[in-house]
C-alpha cells in the first residue's frame, strides 16, 4: 500500500469529516422531530466515530466514508423501526437505544483494532462476487427488524414498549459486534464503489453538461412559448385548481418542467386544443432528449475505450507485412533458383 505524505491526508481527512459532518446534520435535522436529543446525539456519533476512526486507522479514509453512510442509513432506519413499531416508548429510552448498537460497533472496533486494521485500511474493493459475506450479518439484523414489525409491541404500555426497544437494539448491536469484521468490510467496500462510480462519471461530464442544456433549452423554449400563446389568446388556456388562468412566466416554466419530465402534477393543465398540441411536442422532444443523452452517453464510452477515432488504428502502407516475402509474392515462397543449364 503506497504511504500518503502527511498533508494529502489531512486533506483528504478534512474533506472526509466535511462529507460525514454535512450528512450527519442533514441526518440530525430531518430526525428533529424525534425530539433534540435523537439530533445532537446523532451529531455526537458522528463526531465520535470519526475522531476514534482516525485514532486507530488514520490511512482508513474509506472506512470513514463508509461509517458516515451506514450510520445515516442506521439513523433512519432506526426512526421509521420507532415510529411504526414503538410510539409510544417513552422519550429517554429513544437515545439509550439508539446508542447502543453504535456503542457496541465502536467499542468491538477498539478491541480487535489489530485485527481490523488490514481490512479498515485497504485500497481495493472486493469482487462483487464475494459481497454476499454480508449476508451473515445482514440476516441476522434483518431477523430482529422481521420480529418487531411481527409482535404486536406497538399495542403494549409505554413502559413495555421502552423495554422492548432497548431489547431489539442490544440484540442488534450483539449482531454487529459478532459479526464486526464482515461490517467493516461491507462499510469499506461501499464506499471503494462509491469512488469506482465517482471516477466514472468524471468522465460522463461533457454528455452530462450537453444533456442539461439542451433540456434547459427545450424547458424555457416551450415555456416561453406557452407564455406567449396565452397571452395572445382571448381566453385562458390553461386550468388552474380554480378554474381558467392566465400564466405568469413563472408558471409557464413550472409546466414546461412538469411536461418535459412527464411528472405531470396536474395543478396546471392545458385546457385548449393547441395548448395540448403544444405540450404533446414537447413531451416528445423529451423523449427524443434522452435517446440523445443515451447515445452521447454511450460514444463518450466508446471513445474512451477505443481511442478518438473511436476504431482501430488504420495499417502503414509504408510498413512491411510479416506475411509478404520481399523476394516473392503474399503468403507465399521465391521459386528456387536452379543451379545449371537445362
Amino acid at each position: 500500500m503506497t504511504a500518503l505524505p502527511p498533508r494529502p491526508l489531512l486533506r483528504a481527512w478534512a474533506r472526509s469529516v466535511a462529507f460525514t459532518m454535512a450528512l450527519s446534520l442533514l441526518v440530525a435535522l430531518g430526525v428533529g422531530d424525534e425530539g433534540l436529543a435523537l439530533s445532537a446525539l446523532v451529531l455526537g456519533v458522528a463526531g465520535l466515530g470519526l475522531g476514534l476512526l482516525y485514532f486507530l486507522f488514520p490511512r482508513g479514509l474509506h472506512f470513514a466514508f463508509g461509517t458516515a453512510t451506514g450510520l445515516a442509513l442506521y439513523a433512519t432506519l432506526f426512526v421509521v423501526l420507532g415510529r411504526a413499531q414503538f410510539p409510544h416508548a417513552a422519550d429517554w429510552s429513544r437515545p439509550v437505544a439508539f446508542l447502543l448498537p453504535v456503542l457496541a460497533f465502536l467499542g468491538t472496533v477498539f478491541w480487535r483494532r489489530r485485527e481490523l486494521a488490514e481490512v479498515a485500511e485497504k485500497q481495493e474493493a472486493e469482487s462483487l462476487d464475494l459481497l454476499p459475506y454480508a449476508a451473515r450479518w445482514l440476516a441476522g439484523v434483518s431477523a430482529v427488524g422481521l420480529v418487531c414489525f411481527t409482535l404486536p409491541v406497538n399495542r403494549l404500555e409505554a413502559g413495555a414498549q421502552a423495554l422492548a426497544l432497548m431489547a431489539a437494539m442490544a440484540a442488534i448491536g450483539g449482531v454487529v459486534a459478532v459479526s464486526v469484521k464482515d461490517v467493516v468490510r461491507l462499510l469499506v467496500d461501499v464506499a471503494l464503489i462509491m469512488e469506482e462510480l465517482g471516477n466514472r462519471a468524471r468522465h460522463l461530464a461533457v454528455p452530462i453538461v450537453a444533456f442539461l442544456l439542451m433540456y434547459a433549452v427545450l424547458v424555457i423554449g416551450f415555456g416561453a412559448a406557452y407564455r406567449v400563446a396565452d397571452g395572445l389568446s382571448h381566453h385562458a388556456l390553461f386550468m388552474g385548481p380554480e378554474g381558467p388562468i392566465r400564466l405568469s412566466y413563472s408558471d409557464a416554466l413550472h409546466f414546461s418542467i412538469a411536461t418535459l419530465s412527464t411528472v405531470g402534477y396536474g395543478d396546471i393543465r392545458p385546457s385548449d386544443d393547441g395548448a395540448r398540441v403544444l405540450a404533446s411536442l414537447e413531451v416528445l422532444a423529451g423523449q427524443l432528449l434522452l435517446l440523445f443523452g443515451f447515445a452521447e452517453i454511450m460514444r463518450s464510452r466508446r471513445v474512451r475505450t477505443e481511442g478518438p477515432a473511436g476504431r482501430a488504428k488504420a495499417p502503414d502502407p509504408h510498413a512491411r507485412d510479416p506475411h509478404v516475402d520481399p523476394d516473392g509474392a503474399a503468403g507465399h515462397s521465391p521459386p528456387p533458383r536452379r543451379h545449371g543449364g537445362d
